[in-house]
């Protein structure tokens, strides 16, 4: 990848404990971010957290996202790892069209075809940045915190020696949305 503006390394103390955070402009403007322990082990957890601002920071329950990256933030304060935080809101749709992507689920569409219906693919995420953070750190193994197929996938040129589910009891709100996950988008579930 061409033009990535990465900032200086700084102490993020959370309340899962206390880890270093750098940041990763890419040539589209976007800024990623990685948070990682003190130590890296040698073949470290990894979670690629796509951003969801409604469940991450709103609370929201129509999704798992927020019980995502807190169960991986824990976890990698424990045994030691990175979360790198991929700024693709709503699949990479965007939060505007996400809002709309929900409305169209208000009125019956699930998350793949509200998708549709606004004129996107079910996923339009990709993953250059997440290899190019990894190789940034010299991250050469690792194991993967994900339930996606596609985010094992992309990491082409990364050795994952486990892939780690991360299990997150359904709710009334989101009991379809995780169904349309794994029968339309193939989660692991």
């Amino acid at each position: 990848m061409k033009n990535i503006e990465i900032s200086q390394i700084a102490a993020l103390p959370t309340k899962y404990g206390t880890f270093r955070i750098q940041a990763f402009k890419d040539g589209l403007g976007k800024e990623h971010l990685a948070l990682f322990t003190e130590s890296l082990p040698d073949t470290p957890i990894v979670r690629v957290h796509s951003e969801c601002l409604t469940g991450d920071a709103l609370g929201s329950v129509k999704c798992d996202c927020g019980e995502q990256l807190h169960f991986a933030l824990e976890l990698i304060a424990k045994e030691g790892g990175m979360l790198i935080y991929h700024r693709q809101e709503g699949r990479n749709i965007g939060l505007l069209n996400k809002v709309n992507a929900y409305a169209l689920q208000d009125k019956g569409y699930n998350t793949v075809e509200a998708n549709h219906q606004l004129g996107f693919s079910a996923d339009e995420r990709t993953y250059e940045i997440v290899e190019f953070i990894l190789n940034h750190f010299d991250i050469k193994k690792l194991k993967l915190l994900t339930n996606n197929p596609k985010k094992i996938e992309s990491l082409g040129s990364i050795e994952i020696v486990e892939r780690l589910p991360i299990q997150i009891i359904p709710n009334p709100y989101n009991k379809e949305y995780l169904k349309t996950k794994k029968e339309q988008l193939g989660h692991l579930l």
